[in-house]
């Protein structure tokens, strides 16, 4: 006798129908592999991208007290306190709270950067007169992790840039 043609239909999905389980661990364990490798370099990327922005948010605010000054014809101070990784535009409306000043906590996200240092002539402040000429140069070490990034203040021209 023959066999019905239902019969191999009926065995014929069932050898192709799954994955066996040492497949599926083989699987698991390329991908825990590749998870294991990529991991550390998505984390170095994230704290390279949050260095740079912390850094280009710093220099941008240093421009934008230069600009202000220059506009009003009086003086502009900015307050770095490395201590909490934080700055202040004294006399500039907060754009959250207008009641309060203008303040940026790098510490705080989107940045989760730390300020390393902050020196202007030995202080950690600097004002820009009416012209927009800062009373000194310097420079902010802005950090996240391993990476940093310095931004310099010319003390001639009072252009904020971050070094590369």
């Amino acid at each position: 006798m023959g066999k019905s043609p239902d019969s191999d239909r009926r065995r014929t999905r069932r050898s192709g129908g799954g994955f066996s389980l040492l497949e599926l661990v083989v699987v698991m364990v390329i991908m825990a592999i590749l998870a294991a490798i990529a991991t550390p370099r998505y984390g170095q990327a994230v704290a390279r991208y949050r260095t740079a922005s912390a850094a280009r948010k710093v220099a941008a605010d240093l421009t934008f007290a230069r600009k202000r000054a220059r506009i009003s014809s009086t003086s502009q101070a900015v307050n770095f306190n490395v201590a909490n990784n934080a700055y202040q535009l004294p006399g500039v409306a907060d754009m959250k709270t207008s009641a309060s000043d203008y303040s940026v906590s790098l510490s705080s996200a989107p940045y989760k950067a730390r300020i390393v240092s902050a020196n202007f002539d030995g202080n950690g402040d600097v004002t820009f007169d009416g012209y927009g000429v800062p009373d000194s140069g310097g420079t902010v070490v802005v950090a996240v992790g391993d990476y940093s990034k310095t931004i310099v203040l010319d003390a001639d021209s009072g252009k904020a840039e971050v070094q590369e």
